[in-house]
């Protein structure tokens, strides 16, 4: 499951509220907006479990999500990609979570998408890789789940940025607008860049803090 989000919203509406203290979950992803915001409006962060004791939470380590793992998947149209791409990653030391689809009977690209994004949401895979036509309906569907990223990279720099400025957790790829050669460098271009954090962090942050808005709850 993934950890509980507290944004930078939640912050603001407890300051509205009169608060000085805000209770989160154990384990809770507390954004760098909301820890700017709660120092800005003098609100405290109090572990559920420990709320009494007005004490500051503990950092506590999500599950660890497996190293140089990945979910792939396609649809009919990826499918004669499928097999070489897997090839490519287990080249370079991933290991492979097949969701199908497995023959180039017409299916719903949909389907694949979501157990390729679900693998990456639970942190049962580091990375997902989704192959249909052109990629941009899988990464709609992918990115409609929480803490999954997705990237339409149709070249290595795409790759490349989509990893190293925006976290991404899950490439898609189109068979019908790339050739396989250029999408094995783009894969291989995204299962070896390391997210540069910085300034890059914040930016993600915010992107965490707009879907906060919007979960059940916000």
């Amino acid at each position: 499951m993934p950890r509980p989000l507290i944004s930078e919203r939640a912050v603001l509406d407890a300051a509205s509220a009169g608060k000085t203290e805000l209770v989160v979950p154990p384990g809770a992803l507390i954004t760098a907006l909301a820890r700017d915001a709660a120092k800005t409006k003098g609100i405290r962060f109090v572990e559920e479990e420990t709320a009494d004791s007005g004490s500051l939470p503990a950092t506590v380590e999500p599950k660890a999500v497996p190293q140089k793992t990945l979910a792939l998947g396609c649809d009919h149209a990826g499918f004669a990609y499928k097999a070489d791409l897997e090839k490519q990653a287990e080249s370079l030391g991933w290991t492979i979570t097949d969701v199908g689809t497995n023959s180039d009977q017409s299916v719903d690209y949909p389907d694949f998408a979501f157990a390729v994004a679900r693998h990456v949401q639970r942190g049962t895979v580091r990375f997902g890789v989704m192959i249909d036509g052109v990629g941009v309906g899988s990464a709609m569907v992918a990115n409609k789940l929480p803490g999954v990223r997705a990237a339409l990279c149709p070249d290595v720099f795409s790759a490349y940025n989509a990893r190293a400025h925006n976290d991404a957790n899950v490439l898609t790829l189109g068979s019908r607008t790339m050739g396989i050669e250029a999408c094995k460098r783009i894969l291989a271009e995204f299962l070896t860049t390391a997210f540069e954090g910085g300034r890059h962090e914040r930016r993600v942050d915010k992107i965490r803090d707009v879907e906060a808005r919007f979960l059940p709850g916000s």
